[in-house]
């Protein structure tokens, strides 16, 4: 704006315009030959738009600017509207800012309120209500910023707003779900700092030795790496280096999880490298010089049918499994084979209770009338067909979103495909996060792409054991 006002000042002397009306027109006329793009008048070259409510976005010839509207599921107005320069149309029966909102519902309300439900099981995230399956949030706006967005009102974007100026991200960056995503040259929490050096030269610095930013360990901001710290409780994070090239994890063995030994206790973890005290052998120092079998001979026998040394569950030592954590029945079998935490539910039931079933090596066995993985299925089923399908369907009309079959009312996912769950099969557990190969590190049980760890274990694997050291 202050460049156009400039500009008119040029062309304009003592407010006589010094351009010929034909050369006014000219600065004024868009691409398709229409003056002002239809929406506003020329002055002197300069187009006045007309500003007929507020939120529309137009450029200099009052263009529109379609590409501010908002999207829901990916789509532009949800697919059910058209963008009107910044802002969502809606369809006949829809609406919201992004026509996200239908104004007659048919779904159940059940079901409408499951659809609702965030990760944790919150409808709304507790900040909105519950409309035909989709949020509607409790919003404010600061600096045209609105407070609360996300699908689940998850996102608190007034985390964006500069405590001093009060600005959204600094005045140099956009928001998304309460994280500032700074401008070229910018970085802070809130892209309150500019950088002093070219993106070139920053990159180069925070290379590694193999050719990675950070090591692919840590974020480069303004050629320095900060490396992710993965063990918030220990003095300095595990991953550490000036480009993040040392990771202290990897003198961790499996086993070691439950202390705060490197290298079994036996060595030095030198940026990543386990040197050993004399008597002790191995990558993680974990086998001694004095047994009879050779290191590879033990992890063979500790090993059994699995990959790890006893199964990822316990400490080998000269061919024998010591399962841990010690005290805990749950792990038991000669290579720590079975774990019977796997037969619990969320709330840590067994098996559904003992009308159900019982644990057997970490394995349900169902009761007569009972099935399924942890025995919560009934045989019988009292209602129709429809009825039990009406329970199963998801909000676009597809039964156990296609990856399983319905039962009484209830998914059954597909046994097949083992990384699907959730109430409607819509879960993806592949998204869990691994350790040593296992996922949720073998402490825990994913929930819809998120680990769910046992009591003593913490992280985004359930890496990290904060219980008690042995």
């Amino acid at each position: 704006m202050k460049a156009l006002k400039i500009m008119a000042f040029i062309i304009q002397v003592g407010g006589v315009c010094k351009l010929s009306s034909e050369s006014s027109s000219r600065r004024c006329r868009t691409p398709d030959g229409k003056i002002c793009s239809g929406r506003g008048t020329c002055d002197c070259g300069i187009c006045i738009c007309d500003a007929k409510g507020p939120g529309k976005f137009l450029g200099p010839r009052c263009e529109c600017h379609d590409w501010v509207c908002g999207t829901y599921n990916g789509k532009t107005c949800n697919d059910r509207g058209f963008c009107d320069c910044g802002m969502c149309e809606c369809d006949d029966g829809w609406f919201g800012d992004v026509c996200q909102f239908q104004e007659e519902c048919n779904l159940p309300r059940k079901k409408s309120k499951e659809l609702c439900k965030n990760q944790q099981g919150v409808v709304c995230s507790n900040r909105g209500t519950c409309h035909c399956g989709s949020c509607m949030c409790k919003n404010e706006h600061i600096r045209g910023l609105v407070l609360v967005t996300g699908r689940f009102c998850e996102c608190d974007d007034s985390e964006c707003l500069d405590e001093d100026t009060g600005e959204v991200c600094g005045g140099h960056g956009q928001c998304y779900c309460g994280n500032c995503y700074c401008a070229a040259g910018w970085h802070g929490d809130k892209c309150e700092f500019q950088c002093d050096i070219s993106p070139w030269e920053s990159k180069r610095r925070c290379t590694s030795p193999d050719g990675k930013i950070c090591s692919n360990r840590g974020t480069c901001v303004c050629g320095e790496c900060t490396c992710y710290d993965v063990d918030p409780s220990g003095d300095w994070g595990d991953i550490h280096g000036d480009t993040c090239e040392c990771d202290e994890r990897i003198c961790h063995a499996t086993y070691d999880r439950y202390t705060d030994d490197f290298c079994s206790g036996h060595g030095q973890c030198n940026c990543g490298r386990c040197d050993c005290k004399e008597g002790w052998v191995g990558k993680k120092c974990e086998h001694p010089s004095s047994c009879s079998m050779t290191l590879d001979s033990s992890l063979r026998k500790c090993r059994g049918t699995s990959n790890l040394p006893c199964f990822g569950r316990g400490q080998c030592l000269c061919g024998q499994c010591t399962c841990h954590p010690p005290g805990d029945s749950r792990v038991h079998g000669k290579n720590c084979e079975c774990d019977d935490r796997q037969c619990e539910d969320i709330s840590g039931q067994v098996c559904s209770g003992e009308s159900h079933g019982y644990c057997s090596c970490g394995r349900c066995i169902c009761e007569v009338g009972w099935f399924g993985k942890q025995c919560q299925f009934k045989r019988s089923c009292d209602m129709s067909e429809t009825q039990s399908k009406e329970m199963c369907e998801t909000s676009d009309g597809v039964v156990c979103s296609g990856k399983g079959s319905c039962h009484c009312g209830q998914c059954i996912c597909s046994p097949q495909d083992w990384w699907v769950s959730g109430e409607y099969c819509e879960c993806d557990d592949r998204e869990c996060d691994k350790h040593d190969g296992l996922v949720c590190t073998g402490n825990g049980f994913c929930n819809c792409g998120t680990c769910e760890c046992w009591d003593g274990w913490t992280g985004n694997a359930c890496e990290i054991w904060v219980g008690t050291d042995y």
